[in-house]
């Protein structure tokens, strides 16, 4: 018995031309992580200077308002409400609460220091969750959740490498001697 196989032809294939889904996925990547970044960094600018979205002028942090004090004093609930209302308003909080805003924000749309920004916001996030116990609006899962698996994901993603500084943040000496610094 005579079987004929046809001669095998290789396709080369030009390592030049990305790959559209993961080109296009960059993309989608970059896009959330400038998203992610302009909530964080436009709370910052908010409170610091009611802007007269979430914060009235009166308000800001610049003319005396407490960050921290409406949030935590009138929405916390559930198992943490007593140490929550203990700290709103403290100068402490206050401060390391808008620096993380301000951090995490400039982090994430420049595209550097994704891994601390990643971790800062996940904690940040999962803190603000905890406040109000049982959330309100869904028993299983919550925005905050939600938001904070997408961080961990962009640190991931390199997402900070399209459209971004991360590829040249990267290469320098102290992101190469210290790697978290990505």
């Amino acid at each position: 018995m005579t079987t004929h196989q046809r001669p095998r032809h290789e396709v080369p294939v030009d390592e030049s031309v990305p790959d559209p889904s993961t080109h296009h996925g960059r993309r989608v990547w970059a896009v959330a992580r400038i998203g992610v970044g302009w909530i964080f960094l436009w709370a910052f600018l908010d409170k610091t200077f009611g802007l007269g979205y979430a914060t009235p002028p009166d308000h800001s942090w610049l003319n005396g308002g407490r960050p921290t004090q409406g949030f935590l004093a009138n929405s916390a609930s559930g198992p943490f409400k007593g140490f929550y209302t203990s700290i709103a308003g403290a100068a402490w909080a206050d401060w390391l609460f808008m620096l993380g805003l301000a951090g995490i924000g400039i982090a994430m749309i420049l595209g550097i220091g994704m891994r601390i920004a990643a971790i800062a916001a996940a904690i940040q996030l999962v803190l603000m969750w905890s406040v109000a116990l049982p959330p309100a609006n869904n028993p299983l899962i919550d925005d905050h959740i939600i938001m904070a698996i997408l961080v961990i994901g962009l640190a991931y993603a390199n997402a900070g490498d399209t459209w971004g500084f991360g590829k040249p943040w990267s290469r320098t000496g102290l992101v190469q001697s210290w790697p978290v610094l990505r």
